[in-house]
């Protein structure tokens, strides 16, 4: 597994980088079959240290945890631990899912763009309807099955997923409703 372990403006050590590599690596192998990255970020926000992980499988899933705590290897075990509850919770999905899949999950390149929002316009009339772009990247859209991409959101921790549908080969999406259910939008 290739990791990148780093601190946005914080120093971060050797003995932190051995220490994350042997408990995640140990921690995602127990119950992940091939992962193939893992991004750590480090950060402090006030007096806590932040943890954020996510993990690639091979399999196209992406698993992510995030922690705080007053200190930075408490961070990290809680964030380890998180990330191994979620892989724990969904080993036999994981397996069940990709048992008949021989190859990885398809990834389609799109542009993503973030808009800037009207909340400081108060009651004047905009000058143009064509919205303000802030930022265009690229993101991916994986081909997943339904149960899949619900997975897929909940391991993510995301409200919502754009999905490549296999069975249909359209666009769908999948969003956790306000009810606590999930919402699927299906295109005819």
């Amino acid at each position: 597994m290739r990791y990148q372990i780093s601190g946005k403006q914080i120093d971060i050590g050797e003995a932190l980088q051995t220490h994350v590599q042997e408990e995640l690596g140990e921690a995602v192998k127990k119950y992940a079959e091939r992962p193939t990255e893992a991004v750590v970020v480090f950060s402090k926000s006030a007096h806590e240290f932040v943890c954020e992980a996510t993990v690639h499988l091979s399999t196209g899933l992406t698993a992510q945890a995030k922690a705080h705590q007053t200190e930075i290897y408490a961070a990290f075990d809680s964030c380890c631990d998180k990330m191994e509850k979620q892989l724990r919770r969904y080993k036999r999905r994981l397996k069940d899912h990709h048992k008949d899949r021989s190859e990885p999950v398809e990834i389609y390149g799109a542009s993503s763009y973030i808009l800037a929002s009207d909340a400081d316009s108060g009651e004047q009339e905009p000058e143009t309807l064509q919205p303000i772009i802030v930022a265009e990247m690229e993101t991916k859209i994986p081909s997943l099955s339904v149960g899949e991409a619900v997975m897929q959101m909940e391991l993510a921790g995301a409200p919502v997923l754009v999905f490549r549908n296999e069975g249909k080969e359209g666009l769908n999406v999948v969003y956790r409703r306000d009810d606590g259910n999930i919402g699927w939008i299906d295109p005819q």
